[in-house]
């Protein structure tokens, strides 16, 4: 039978002891991590016109997401917009699109528009933080992300077109 000098049990209870403090402590420091919400930006006023009558159908003030940063973060972390407002993407290339509702908390349209700026087609009603593809089915330069329903309410159609102010300029 192996026996232990009394020196061996010691420094082991005293580590063990020093862990569990440690464990503790450790609980006890962690921070909140609070996120503030982005605020709006206006760096473009847009314009929606009809395209058998170019009548205007809606006029918004919009932040221009065409960085590559911007455009991989879009609304991502913001609560709200308000109706009024949206956000335009802008592609450097035409292209069939795909974008998806990561980390968007609250529910969208959008609306993918060719190198022309004509509508080609729409995801209406995308819901909050799915990141099911939201494809756009036709290839498209530029994709403008508003409030879920307004879509509906404007009655937009392809075929539809937009122009832009870009304020930054």
């Amino acid at each position: 039978m192996r026996s232990f000098k009394a020196t061996h049990v010691i420094p082991l209870t005293i580590t063990i002891a020093t862990a569990s403090i440690l464990s503790i402590s450790c609980k006890e420091d962690k921070k909140i991590i609070k996120t503030v919400e982005i605020p709006f930006t206006k760096e473009g006023e847009l314009t929606l016109y009809k395209s058998s009558t170019d009548t205007i159908i809606s006029k918004l003030n919009i932040e221009i997401a065409d960085t590559e940063y911007d455009t991989q973060t879009g609304l991502m972390y913001r609560n709200s917009m308000k109706e009024n407002r949206g956000m335009l993407f802008v592609f450097k290339n035409f292209q069939p699109r795909s974008f998806y509702m990561k980390n968007t908390k609250f529910p969208l349209d959008l609306i993918y528009l060719d190198e022309d700026k004509t509508i080609v087609s729409f995801q209406e009603n995308a819901q909050p933080l799915d990141e099911s593809s939201l494809p756009s089915n036709a290839p498209a330069k530029y994709v403008l992300e508003v409030n879920a329903g307004l879509v509906k309410k404007w009655g937009l159609k392809k075929g539809d077109s937009m122009q832009y102010t870009d304020l930054q300029q």
